[in-house]
């Protein structure tokens, strides 16, 4: 039976240029992503050659201002830019997502002077960003973070660990939050820290399950000086900056969970095509069938749904709440598609000669991070039934 290659997904963009846009991104994907996706993430290897390469293509910039360097762009259609690389490989879109969400709080908080200095290196001279929120003991409970930022002068010393890093000692900046005040969200101020940094340092990259290729580590600040013309918003609206960047993050999120979901259903479609079994392709059986249609319904929905909060964000509508049910949805979709897809290879499938089993172990840290789904649960619960009692 002949092969059965992937359709590319049947995109509905808004104008010439996204579709330009996304037929470069498809070209990049295939050419120089997706042959190399395999053997990179077996040996751990973190490909900063394609993230220059990305920001040399105008691509790491995208939702943000031309003026800056940005590429202007609509959420609606850098969200599935992000989709296309991450059906390539999930370390490559899911870094571009990070690095947006580093780039955010100079971009929409910081003064003209800020991002007159320092936004056209962030977004397409080659630099890349982390975000720098969670602590080893506040994760979920990110407003009891305990880093703390002291005024010295004209300068502000800033002395904890942040953990969970993506990015973590390979990031060129950092979007650092820190308590320079009072306890809670109140207390948290936003800095934009250089990479290089004295007195900046990175642990080991934690050994994970999936995703090896991008590395994750704590980062400690150990009396880093930076000067207060990189505070970024006023003193005390760091938690406010932060979740701001997170509901804008978590749409990215949702977006690369569609793109793996994506790629395992082409890969179990590919292999249900060619695998023959009692005289005729495992495809004709009904149990497969239906999975098949399960798969391609759930990654429609998640499609869905993160287009329509892109859509009230590019409109200037509140949209929180829709981006927590597509960060919920979506992610929840790429653990069920990505498991599907290994059930339909069979043994195959639990080996790694096929990338079904590494789509799986990637799929779990999607509802991990940038807020488990647990903690979406109460942010829409919040939004329909009011703040929990006290």
């Amino acid at each position: 039976m002949p092969d059965r290659a992937p359709q590319p997904v049947d995109r509905q963009l808004p104008t010439d240029e996204a579709r330009d846009l996304i037929s470069l991104v498809r070209d990049i994907a295939q050419r120089e992503i997706a042959p190399r996706a395999a053997e990179e993430e077996d040996a751990g290897r973190f490909p900063r050659e394609l993230f220059t390469l990305l920001s040399e293509s105008g691509l790491l910039g995208l939702p943000y201002d031309a003026e800056y360097g940005g590429g202007e762009q609509p959420y609606e259609v850098y969200l599935q830019v992000l989709e296309e690389l991450a059906m390539a490989r999930l370390t490559v879109g899911l870094g571009v997502s990070v690095h947006t969400l580093a780039s955010y709080a100079l971009a929409a908080f910081g003064s003209k002077e800020q991002r007159t200095e320092h936004l056209p290196a962030m977004l397409g001279g080659g630099l890349l960003g982390a975000y720098c929120l969670s602590e080893p003991a506040s994760g979920s409970d990110a407003a009891s973070l305990r880093t703390r930022a002291v005024r010295d002068g004209d300068d502000w010393v800033i002395t904890g660990t942040k953990a969970w890093i993506t990015h973590g000692g390979v990031a060129d900046f950092c979007t650092v939050m820190a308590r320079t005040g009072e306890e809670g969200p109140r207390g948290i101020t936003a800095f934009l820290v250089p990479g290089d940094a004295e007195g900046l340092s990175a642990a080991v990259p934690e050994k994970k399950m999936g995703m090896k290729g991008s590395p994750t580590a704590q980062i400690h600040f150990d009396g880093v000086r930076v000067p207060d013309t990189r505070r970024v918003g006023e003193e005390g609206q760091g938690f406010a900056i932060a979740l701001s960047a997170l509901d804008g993050g978590r749409l990215g999120i949702a977006a690369c969970a569609i793109g793996l979901a994506q790629a395992a259903l082409d890969e179990a479609l590919g292999y249900a095509a060619e695998r023959r079994q009692f005289g005729k392709p495992i495809a004709d059986f009904q149990g497969l069938r239906f999975m098949i249609a399960d798969m391609a319904t759930q990654i429609e929905a998640g499609r869905a749904l993160y287009l329509a909060a892109a859509r009230l964000r590019d409109a200037g509508r509140p949209y929180a709440k829709q981006a927590a049910m597509a960060k919920l949805h979506c992610t929840d979709t790429a653990m069920r598609v990505t498991t599907d897809a290994v059930q339909i290879l069979g043994g195959y499938g639990y080996t790694a000669d096929f990338p079904a089993e590494r789509y799986m172990r990637e799929a779990k840290v999607l509802q991990i991070v940038e807020g488990t789904n647990q903690i979406q649960r109460m942010v829409i619960a919040r939004h329909l039934a009011g703040p929990e009692t006290r």
